[in-house]
This record gives C-alpha cells, sequence and structure tokens, in this order.
C-alpha cells in the first residue's frame, strides 16, 4: 500500500511539529520498516528544542553509542534562552494582564502602543519578547503556552509579517492541543490575510500567495477531520474558486480527502444541506475526472467508476481498495467504517436510479452484504431517503421495482444553474480586487513622476 500513502507528499507543507503526529501513525510502520520511522522521527526531532525527546529518539536510532556533545551545549542554551525570555516577557504580561490596563486598550493598536509606552514605560521591542517567547515555547514542545504568548503578541503588535506569523503559529498550537473550537476561528483568520494578501514568501506575490494557501489547505486537514462539522467546512473551504485553483495547481492529492468528505457527507436528511452535499459531490466528480492525469486512487477511482462509467463491478473493486487505502490513512482511519457505510449508500442509489427493476440478492451482492443484511438494507434505504419515492420493494419476488418521473425543464435550469450567482459574485469579487490593485499601482507610479518632476 505504500503507493497510495500521502506521507512523502504532504509532509513537505506541514510545520515540522505537525509532522510529528503523522509519522506516530502506527499504520505507518506496517507500510514502511520501523526504523525507517524511527530515524525519520529522530532527523525531525533534532531540528527542534526537543531536547529530551531526541535523546530518546537518538538511544534507539543508534544503540550503545555514545550521545553527542552537541545536545548537551543545545539543551544548556534552550534553558539560558527560556529563562531570559521568559524575564522578559512575563514584564509585559504584567502590565497588559491587568484590568485596569485591559479596560483602556482600543483597537487601536498605535495608540494602544502610545499608551503602553507612556503610561508604563513598555516599547515595541519589549512587546517583540512575546513574539519571541511563545516561538520559543512551541519549538520544546509547550504549545498552549505558546498560543497564548502569540496571542497577546498579535493583539499588541504592527508588524503585519510577525502578526501573521504569530496567526500560524496560534493556529498550529490549537491544532496540536486539539482546541477544534479556537483552531476554527484561528483558520478563518488566516484565510481572511491570505486571501487579502498576506503572505509568508519573502518576495509577496501570486506565487508566494499560492503557496500560503497550499499550507492552508494541508494544515487544515488536522481540524477538518476532527471538528463535528469539520467535512462540511473542507467542502467549503476546497471548492471554493480560489483553493480549488491551488489544489489543481500544487497539491492534486487533496483530492482524496476531498473525495472521502463528500462521501462521508452523503448520507443525509433530504434537506437543502443535503442538496447541497450532493451538488458538490456531482462537482468533485468532475474534478476528479478532469484531474486524472494528475492524481488517482481507489477513493476517486470509485467515484469515477460508479458516477462516470457506471461500472458496478469496477466501482465494487475499488472500494474494496479504498477500504484498505482509509485504514492506513492517518486523517481517514477513524472515518472508515463511516465511509463504507455511505459509499453503500450511494451505490445503492445510483443503481436504484438506472434500474427499472433489481434483483436484491444482486444488488446486496454488489453491496458486499448478506441476503437478510441487503434486504434490510434496501429497505432502510428506500424508507430514509428521497428515492422512496420513485421505488417499491416486492419481498414476494425479492425484487425492487422503480418508476421514476424525469424533472421538468424548469427545475433541470435550476439545477444547472444553482452555483452560477456563487461564481459569478467570486469572479466580481477578483475583479475588484485586481483593479484596486492597479489603480494603487497607477497612483503610486504616478507619485513617483511627480516627485521626479517637482525635483
Amino acid at each position: 500500500m505504500a503507493q497510495w500513502d500521502l506521507t512523502r507528499k504532504i509532509i513537505p507543507y506541514l510545520d515540522r511539529h505537525l509532522v510529528f503526529p503523522v509519522l506516530l501513525n502506527p499504520s505507518l510502520s506496517e507500510i514502511y520498516k520501523p526504523e525507517d520511522v524511527q530515524l525519520a522521527l529522530y532527523d525531525l526531532a533534532k531540528s527542534t528544542d526537543l531536547v529530551d525527546y531526541t535523546l530518546d529518539l537518538y538511544g534507539k536510532v543508534f544503540p550503545g553509542q555514545p550521545v553527542p556533545k552537541e545536545f548537551t551545549a543545545k539543551r544548556a542554551a534552550t534553558l539560558s534562552s527560556i529563562e531570559r525570555l521568559q524575564q522578559e516577557a512575563q514584564a509585559v504580561l504584567h502590565v497588559i494582564e491587568n484590568p485596569e490596563v485591559a479596560q483602556s486598550l482600543r483597537q487601536d493598536k498605535i495608540r494602544n502602543l502610545e499608551y503602553l509606552k507612556d503610561t508604563y514605560g513598555l516599547t515595541l521591542e519589549q512587546i517583540s519578547a512575546l513574539y519571541s517567547f511563545g516561538q520559543l515555547q512551541y519549538s520544546i514542545g509547550n504549545y498552549s503556552l505558546a498560543g497564548d504568548y502569540l496571542y497577546h503578541f498579535r493583539i499588541l503588535s504592527t508588524s503585519a509579517p510577525l502578526v501573521l506569523s504569530s496567526q500560524w503559529g496560534k493556529f498550529a498550537s490549537d491544532l496540536l492541543v486539539g482546541n477544534w473550537d479556537n483552531a476554527l476561528d484561528e483558520l478563518q483568520g488566516l484565510r481572511e490575510a491570505v486571501d487579502a494578501g498576506g503572505v509568508t514568501g519573502p518576495s509577496g506575490g501570486a506565487l508566494a500567495q499560492l503557496q500560503s494557501r497550499t499550507w492552508l489547505l494541508h494544515w487544515s486537514l488536522f481540524l477538518c477531520f476532527q471538528h463535528p462539522e469539520g467535512r462540511t467546512l473542507l467542502l467549503d473551504l476546497f471548492l471554493s474558486s480560489a483553493y480549488l485553483n491551488t489544489i489543481q495547481t500544487s497539491c492534486p492529492w487533496i483530492l482524496r480527502y476531498l473525495a472521502a468528505a463528500a462521501i462521508i457527507s452523503r448520507k443525509t436528511a433530504v434537506t437543502s444541506s443535503s442538496r447541497t452535499v450532493r451538488g458538490s459531490l456531482l462537482q468533485i466528480v468532475r474534478i476528479v475526472q478532469a484531474e486524472e492525469y494528475q492524481y488517482s486512487d481507489p477513493i476517486t477511482k470509485f467515484l469515477q467508476e460508479l458516477y462516470c462509467e457506471f461500472d458496478f463491478d469496477s466501482a465494487q473493486k475499488y472500494l474494496g481498495e479504498a477500504e484498505i487505502v482509509l485504514g492506513n490513512d492517518f486523517f481517514l482511519a477513524d472515518f472508515k467504517d463511516e465511509f463504507m457505510e455511505n459509499a453503500r449508500f450511494i451505490i445503492s442509489e445510483t443503481y436504484i436510479r438506472i434500474h427499472q427493476k433489481i434483483d436484491i440478492g444482486d444488488l446486496s451482492a454488489r453491496l458486499g452484504l448478506s441476503q437478510a443484511e441487503g434486504e434490510k438494507w434496501i429497505v432502510n434505504l428506500i424508507r430514509d431517503t428521497r428515492v422512496g419515492t420513485e421505488a417499491k420493494i416486492d419481498l414476494e419476488k425479492n425484487v425492487v421495482t422503480t418508476n421514476r418521473s424525469h424533472p421538468s425543464v424548469y427545475q433541470a435550469v435550476i439545477e444547472k444553474t444553482r452555483g452560477l450567482a456563487r461564481r459569478t459574485q467570486d469572479l466580481s469579487i477578483d475583479m475588484n480586487r485586481r483593479a484596486n490593485a492597479e489603480l494603487t499601482s497607477g497612483e503610486g507610479n504616478n507619485e513617483k513622476e511627480n516627485k521626479g518632476k517637482s525635483v
């Protein structure tokens, strides 16, 4: 199953500390040699300030060998930095955590800095100690405390690059401690910052924005498969035009998680949200089909065979392979049973919709169920979903008969144009943003010309 493992593709787009839980996935030692996984963990840890953990891994990777002296020196340097930065950061926290100070602070950061400097003598350099200490706490694995310091720094600092960096750090800290609600807020804030042009690349521009969106897609996987509403959030984020373009351009393997999220979310009640999920699933099928030349796996092939080729035998074959892929995937392993149940649901739904008479035994075999399990499954399917108005079950003949009614022309037009308003709005926003950027650039050039003329 190493050919379907995405660990090597995902790691380059994660922070080092986010890689640890991925490499500690037990199924990874079944795909690769355990000693290779241990070596990868050691190479990862030695570049952080997790000195004790690195020493433990060193003993496992190089048993019996003496500990290098560089670790002792690194431990001493780390302890010294912790003591120094803690004193500097505590001096700032002692002021800003004062209730009177907290009440005096406003939304205007410049006025807040002037107030803190005039009243308490706090300078911007001293406030930057919050960032440095938070960064150090993150590096030594104290993620909860790191998130607190980075949050306080972000409230006060006027340095755009450091504020954006602290947002990434706070987001990673919330992910690592499992604070999913706060992580969701950070994700939304980061998305707004990146979409507005805030990037982490040194040169900025479209390429740096593409890289930032790529990182955000990968980091958000931790949240989207842990938060109760994560799958719906994933569909909303990944199917937005900017992030869908990012997937198609730089990380097509993310289509696995997009397809899996759509399938997991498919079995819902007949509501407006279910129609949205169904529309998302059909949109994903078209995307998967178009991007097959770049990426495919049993999960995406299952959708292609089912919705494009209507080949139920091939779909069943790929579904069996997809079950193994899901069991070995760090993000999807906990959803394997839910995925399989929903996959059987869409197989049944599709099969019933294209046949007028269905043998229950044959459909049960295609679902990998016994005759009794298949009968129960189909009865529940007809009762709980909208195919119930079109299908009837005859237990005496052991068949299901369907009476399909074709939608009106008006309904067909509505379905075809359902997403047109959103796409038009996205295009309008993008055009306005570009126009404003060109206008700002033009004003800057005119200002430079006028200054040159005056000189």
